[in-house]
């Protein structure tokens, strides 16, 4: 079976934004400060890269996150970030959902 997302492949990052997208707006909005923090994790190009989707998908997008620009920056800078921090920032955003609380919780 080929994977049609980018984070179908990773059994973690595919639940975190499965069970993301089936929040509530309030709760999205705390997922996406979190996931905006990633910007302290990442190179320069990424952000780069990042502002470039961001410019070509929002509000035109199929995906379900492509329509509030926060979220999109939010999950592009996850999509583009390095492999070991993709996972951590994904467990993290995992149990933060399950807990419905991201109260303390960091990148």
């Amino acid at each position: 079976m080929i994977n049609k997302r980018w984070y179908d492949s990773d059994p973690i990052l595919k639940e975190a934004l499965e069970l993301l997208r089936l929040q509530t707006d309030d709760t999205k909005s705390e997922a996406t400060e979190f996931l905006l923090k990633l910007q302290e994790q990442v190179a320069g190009e990424v952000i780069e890269h990042v502002y470039g989707i961001i410019n070509t998908f929002q509000g035109k997008g199929n995906r379900w996150y492509d329509n509030d620009p926060m979220m999109l920056k939010g999950v592009e800078l996850l999509r583009n970030a390095p492999a070991k921090i993709q996972r951590v920032a994904a467990l993290k955003l995992l149990i933060a959902l399950e807990q419905k609380s991201f109260d303390g919780v960091e990148i």
